[in-house]
């Protein structure tokens, strides 16, 4: 499934147009991305949380030539599902 076969859904359970729903899905999407760069979790029930972790600095090789390589410390998206979505993917 992708976006739009989610804007689809979403259009046909509220009845609306598929402009309005992919804005809804727009909205929801912006939203969940500006909580996450604030450094803010977020929780949707049923779904799950995302979250976002600092991944510390680190030497990494590259397999092509064998040098060693710097990877900055940086933050990295999390996503940890919920006990009904674990329960219904089983």
């Amino acid at each position: 499934m992708n976006k739009q076969a989610i804007v689809e859904a979403v259009a046909e359970a509220i009845g609306g147009t598929k402009a309005s729903a992919e804005k809804a899905v727009d909205v929801m999407i912006d939203s969940i991305i500006s909580s996450l760069k604030k450094g803010n979790d977020v929780s949707i029930a049923g779904l799950g949380i995302f979250v976002v972790k600092p991944r510390k600095a680190r030497e990494a090789r590259n397999p092509r030539t064998g040098e060693s390589v710097h990877v900055p410390a940086m933050n990295v998206p999390k996503f940890k599902p919920a006990k009904a979505l674990k329960d219904a993917v089983k």
